[in-house]
């Protein structure tokens, strides 16, 4: 056997610098062989390899790899915890099938010597090349590499499939973007994702060393390292505009981390890719719009973020898409519909298959908002205007919530008399909101939501814009029929205070059925919770806007229902 420290499929490893771990019942018939190393790449950087490999295999077999900030191993409560062993990626599963499973630290960050220049940047694009390239080089390796991950991860496998790695056949990803600016800034506004403050190096301190580092000294040298990092937060708060150019990074840092300026690298025909994403997350809109630029397979399920849905076995599913474009097996994966997506029907719900996006071709139905609290299909005669000021008192405690609770009270609501019969809707609604504000820029976040007949009320879809940013332009990319604004420096001007403009943008996608006796409310605040800097965005006195409603001219939201709501009167 290799050297190297064998552990169970089921998830036991070994202990690292002395600690300790619980051993735990081993199902399968065979174990991991686990060896780690640090590999050079071009720079020079030395970055923490950990490859997992089916104990006694003979012989060259795929790989799949994945590249993690978040530390590939480290110590938890005296135990070994590793990537490997999370549940969504089914790595442990992949090895007992005839895998190499190689999961890399990026520079920087766990066990990795270097610093980073960026989030998401070409250096780490360019890392993750050459790691692939080692990785094709080996004994152990056939020459087939797939890549994998959720979130950060998935963000690795867009930048290093941009490179265009000769051995990458194969992309497996989730949670992540095609264009970087309308997901960290999505209508020009930087919500939760990528602001939290910077990990402190005590943490990336806790990875476990690589093998030949016994006595911790390398680590120690790595993290040292490490105090060099670009805060992340900073990077994306210093960069306001799509072609701003960075102060850390001295270039238009945007457009350098977008994948759809890399769509030509993307679309290699060598490079068969799947996208996953669940609805109640707010990546979901951007795999969409990947898989409407890139061709491969989309599959989306009910849940939140980088959550394996009970619905179906998404690593099981992610495995049959490897073996059939790592392993040549004709599993018919790709004879199937293009995409797949959980309809949500109440407490049930079914698995719609087709060969266009959820959505597409589906006629929108003007919500209109009226004149009192109601909302209603036919555009009142009467104009009217209902005026709010922001209240920035919105905060729920949750440090990371990835789904809007309901803003009750927060800002005014319209709601629909209860529904005679379910309503489906499917795809993305598009909110046009006509305002005026108090002072030249404000931010406005658009829900819809759905009332049950005992009050509880729950968001299915949400976005948001900021007034500046509400001018219309023609998108780089195939954005659907969605509203599109640029954020270029050029295109971001003033609102004229008091005077009215259209905030035309669109909300979350979703699949999801309004049942019998519901009803239909869309809310609008001037403030989310999932804005981390609420305190520092706070102003005194807060912006009041003033909603035209009552005519067709007014504010509406279009829903895409695939077929007309009705209503009891």
């Amino acid at each position: 056997m290799r050297r190297g420290i064998a552990v169970a499929i089921a998830g036991v490893v070994a202990a690292a610098a002395g600690a300790s771990v619980a051993q735990s019942p081993v199902p399968a018939a065979h174990t991991v062989e686990r060896h780690s190393l640090y590999v050079p790449v071009r720079d020079g950087t030395r970055l923490a390899v950990n490859v997992y490999r089916r104990a006694g295999e003979s012989g060259p077999v795929p790989t799949i790899f994945a590249f993690t900030p978040y530390r590939a191993r480290y110590l938890k409560d005296g135990a070994v915890a590793q990537t490997f062993d999370q549940a969504i990626f089914g790595f442990p599963a992949l090895v007992q099938q005839g895998y190499a499973v190689v999961i890399a630290d990026v520079r920087g960050k766990g066990a990795s010597f270097g610093a980073r220049r960026g989030f998401l940047d070409r250096t780490e694009a360019n890392d993750g090349y050459d790691l692939v390239g080692w990785i094709a080089r080996q004994p152990w390796s056939n020459g087939k590499v797939g890549l994998t991950g959720c979130s950060y991860l998935g963000g690795t496998t867009m930048l290093i499939a941009g490179t265009r790695p000769p051995a990458v056949r194969a992309v497996f990803t989730a949670a992540t973007d095609l264009d970087k600016y309308s997901f960290v800034r999505n209508g020009g506004v930087t919500a939760q994702f990528n602001t939290r403050p910077d990990e402190p190096l005590e943490v990336d301190a806790a990875s476990v060393p690589v093998d030949a580092d016994r006595d911790g000294a390398l680590l120690k040298q790595a993290v040292s390292q490490h105090a060099r990092n670009t805060p992340m937060a900073a990077l994306w708060a210093g960069m306001p505009y799509r072609d701003s150019v960075s102060p850390l990074t001295g270039t238009r840092f945007w457009e350098e981390v977008g994948p759809y300026t890399h769509l030509k690298a993307l679309r290699d025909p060598r490079i068969a890719w799947y996208f996953w994403n669940n609805w109640e997350d707010e990546p979901t809109e951007q795999m969409i719009l990947a898989a409407r630029n890139i061709p491969g397979k989309l599959i989306l399920g009910p849940g939140s973020h980088c959550e394996g849905p009970a619905q179906f076995d998404i690593a099981a599913e992610q495995r049959r898409f490897f073996d059939r474009y790592l392993k040549g097996i004709d599993n018919g994966i790709d004879r199937e519909p293009r995409y797949a997506w959980w309809r949500e029907d109440g407490a049930a719900g079914a698995m719609v298959r087709a060969n266009r996006l959820p959505g597409v071709g589906i006629q929108r139905t003007p919500l209109f908002l009226a004149a009192d609290t109601g909302a209603s299909l036919q555009a009142p005669r009467a104009a009217a205007t209902r005026r709010f000021r922001v209240r920035y008192d919105v905060e729920t405690g949750e440090y990371f919530p990835f789904w809007p609770r309901p803003l009750t009270g927060f800002g005014p609501s319209w709601t629909t008399p209860p529904l005679a019969v379910p309503a489906r809707l499917q795809g993305y609604p598009i909110a046009r909101i006509q305002t005026a504000i108090d002072r030249h820029d404000a931010i406005l976040f658009a829900y819809v939501e759905d009332v049950a007949p005992d009050g509880k009320v729950r968001v299915i879809a949400h976005g948001r814009l900021a007034a500046s940013h509400r001018k219309l332009s023609t998108p780089p990319y195939d954005k659907l029929d969605l509203p599109y604004h640029s954020g270029l420096r050029a295109d971001v001007a003033p609102m004229t205070p008091g005077v009215s403009a259209e905030l035309a943008f669109s909300l979350s996608p979703r699949a999801y059925t309004f049942g019998a006796g519901h009803r239909i409310r869309v809310t609008l605040t001037g403030a989310d919770p999932r804005q981390r800097d609420l305190k520092a965005l706070a102003a005194n006195p807060a912006p009041e806007f003033t909603i035209m409603t009552g005519t067709a001219a007014g504010s509406r939201i279009d829903l895409p229902f695939e077929a007309t709501p009705i209503f009891q009167r």
